[in-house]
């Protein structure tokens, strides 16, 4: 609405291989709905913000991988009801392979962040055949993107992305 130019740097979604097991799912709330009503060991890979959209299945065993401890009592579940792992990644699939088998993780919940960095996760949970409640991205307005820091840059420079015509106007 300002006539501000926008580019928007985004990684490419992860798209589910052979061997996945993923229930797509718009929002938290709906990824919440989507675990079993029976207990279960639940890998939470959402980010510390998102944990209350979980607080009322209280059945299921939860492992977090925080960078920070929280806050006691701060979490949404009894303490008796959370493992948590505290680490900074970027962790391998190796690394998340032997973490999933060491807390007997039967369901994993991601966010679809994309990239490598962060992928090990998904990589583990196809390994073991894990069902993955895959928490898509919000629909965001038609704005240009990019996958690629060098056409940003590019972009920054010239004022269009590599092929286009900065003569025309912004992208």
């Amino acid at each position: 609405m300002a006539g501000v130019p926008l580019l928007a740097l985004e990684r490419a979604p992860w798209q589910p291989g052979p061997g996945d097991r993923w229930i797509d799912v718009p929002d938290m709330a709906t990824a919440a709905l989507a675990l079993p009503e029976t207990p279960a060991r639940v890998f939470l890979a959402v980010g510390r913000k998102q944990l209350h959209a979980f607080a009322g299945l209280g059945q299921h065993r939860y492992l977090l991988r925080l960078v920070d401890a929280p806050a006691p009592g701060s979490l949404p579940w009894p303490d008796a009801a959370v493992d948590l792992v505290i680490g900074r990644g970027p962790f391998s699939a190796d690394q998340d392979l032997a973490l999933l088998q060491a807390h007997r993780v039967q369901w994993l919940v991601a966010k679809n962040a994309g990239g490598e960095a962060t992928r090990g996760k998904l990589d583990a949970a196809r390994a073991l055949g894990l069902p993955v409640v895959m928490v898509q991205r919000p629909a965001l307005p038609q704005r240009a993107r990019t996958e690629d820091v060098g056409a940003v840059m590019h972009w920054v420079r010239h004022g269009a992305l590599p092929g286009e015509d900065a003569s025309a106007g912004t992208p």
